[in-house]
């Protein structure tokens, strides 16, 4: 990989420090790890201990031409990791920025730099008795609240949407210089962090899934933790009722806003990857799949049903307590076994699982602590459980805690395409996921998650075993293959791998031709992650 130019380097040293100017063999192997079979390796790592140094970093790259991608933590898992579009970039840390910079406890509004995590921001709230929520994804803890805001990352607690929360942010921009909101510029920086559009032109959306500056803080609204948290389980016990379900979903969704905070739909096959260990290679069939019989066996002994939903309510308790009848009402004769648990009920089951004997009660004691550390994230707590997932497949030795899918080596690329909150084109969606998965060679995990009353998003999990460089390939492959089968068919992904981000801008006509004069007019050299969303693709700069 081409290494940037010595004088590039003395200059980068000269202002950060020989030691965090990392080239060659001195790069650590945790920039170079992903999910993926992806190729590219950093061309050296600029490790940035204040933000003030950005705008000289930046002044240095657009003097030598040289082109850079900036990461937070590098817990992008399933999407990259840490990586850069191509090998002729040179990765930004800015993990070390760990500053939360203002916080009101008044109104709930937050300050962060890139580098902190949602644990940390739990940490602070906590310590300062602040019950607020964190905005948490399945990611964990060690992800990073600014980033996941600006790749549109979203979770299931009342600020489903991450980037919706956010009301204002400061970047460097490529030649160094540094863009403010205009409230912040007008010297009302206490306004621009609570009005979200401003005065004037909105530009904050500019910096969302781009490469147009480089974010060194944001602020984010956070939604105080309510009186009473709860979510709804309920299951279908056919196939057949998932349409039915769909509109008794998108109705609640309407009829029950701020309450009902998002519903997954997860299929059997999901529910069992969360649940129940990956059978052995003698149960699975000739393409080393989970075969169907195998999968309804399972879901019997799981008492998992061929659909499951979660719901989450969030208010007072009465409040609460009248969308429960209304859920009830609005799924008889659709959903079974409806259950609303509060996080101390889960504790007892907890509790319950772990004094029943044999099979039985390892299987329920599984399930209940899933459910358990959900109920946790449901009230804005971050945790692990949801990383499992990853080392399912491949049956990889995990941590108990710490959990690194990219340095452990699990094999695990999103496909997270919108899907129309209509019963026909949800259909459509589950037939086009069943059919093309296993003939992909991967298990059809299908979750659906609702955003907002009109659209799910479906996070499906490409899951494989790393250590298989065949299986890796057919991964990458596979992804590529359902992105654009899925678009001839109306289904388009939220957010995209680095690998197949090159693919999308391929696909751009008009919408590529605006980003590129918005390129021009920010970075003419396209200094700031070439090829991330909007821009041209590193190899044709």
């Amino acid at each position: 990989m081409p290494r940037p130019p010595l004088p590039a380097l003395d200059a980068w040293r000269q202002l950060l420090g020989a030691e965090n100017v990392l080239t060659d063999g001195a790069i650590p192997q945790r920039y170079c790890q992903d999910t993926s079979d992806s190729p590219q390796r950093p061309a050296a790592v600029l490790r940035v201990a204040a933000a003030t140094q950005l705008p000289g970093l930046m002044r240095i790259a657009a003097e030598f031409r040289l082109a850079v991608h900036p990461i937070s933590t590098g817990n992008n898992w399933g999407y990259g990791s840490a990586l850069p579009t191509s090998d002729c970039v040179t990765l930004i840390d800015l993990g070390a920025l760990q500053a939360i910079l203002d916080f009101d406890p008044e109104l709930g509004v937050v300050t962060v730099e890139p580098g902190v995590t949602q644990g940390m921001l739990a940490d602070f709230l906590d310590r300062g008795g602040h019950d607020y929520m964190v905005p948490v994804t399945g990611a964990g803890p060690n992800c990073s609240v600014l980033a996941n805001a600006l790749e549109r990352g979203y979770g299931i607690t009342p600020h489903a949407d991450h980037f919706s929360a956010v009301t204002d942010l400061e970047a460097v921009l490529a030649d160094g210089s540094i863009h403010r909101s205009a409230l912040a510029e007008a010297g009302s920086p206490e306004l621009a962090r609570l009005f979200k559009w401003g005065i004037g032109p909105y530009f904050t959306g500019l910096f969302s899934q781009s490469g147009f500056g480089i974010v060194t803080k944001m602020s984010i609204v956070l939604v105080r933790r309510p009186q009473c948290a709860k979510v709804c389980l309920f299951s279908l016990a056919d196939d057949k009722l998932l349409e039915a379900a769909v509109q008794r979903v998108r109705r609640l969704l309407v009829e029950l806003p701020g309450t009902l905070g998002g519903v997954n739909l997860m299929n059997r096959h999901r529910v069992l990857a969360m649940t129940a260990p990956y059978p052995d290679a003698s149960q699975l069939d000739a393409h080393g799949l989970m075969p169907p019989d195998l999968v309804e066996q399972l879901g019997r002994a799981y008492q998992i049903a061929p659909w499951t939903g979660f719901a989450t309510l969030y208010g007072r308790r009465s409040v609460v307590a009248a969308a429960q009848k209304e859920i009830r009402r609005a799924f008889k004769g659709v959903g079974s076994r409806l259950l609303f648990l509060s996080p101390r009920q889960a504790g007892w089951l907890t509790a319950l699982a772990r004094r029943l004997p044999g099979g039985m009660g390892e299987r329920l004691g599984r399930s209940a602590t899933t459910l358990n550390s959900s109920l946790e994230l449901v009230q804005g707590r971050p945790n692990e459980t949801a990383l499992p997932l990853a080392y399912w497949r491949a049956r990889l030795p995990q941590p108990a805690a710490g959990r690194n899918p990219a340095a452990d080596g699990c094999g695990l690329l999103w496909y997270a395409p919108l899907i129309p909150m209509r019963p026909a084109d949800v259909r459509r969606f589950v037939n086009f996921a069943r059919h093309e998965l296993p003939r992909l060679g991967m298990e059809p995990l299908i979750t659906l998650t609702s955003q907002g009353d009109r659209l799910f998003d479906s996070t499906v999990p490409l899951l494989f075993d790393k250590r298989d460089s065949t299986a890796s390939t057919a991964a990458s492959t596979g992804l590529e293959h359902l992105i654009e089968a899925g678009r001839r068919l109306g289904f388009y992904p939220y957010r995209l791998h680095v690998q197949s981000q090159a693919a999308h801008l391929a696909r751009q006509t008009e919408n590529a031709s605006v980003a590129s004069r918005l390129r021009q007019a920010l970075d003419p050299l396209d200094l700031i992650a070439p090829g991330r969303y909007a821009g041209r693709h590193p190899q044709d700069r």
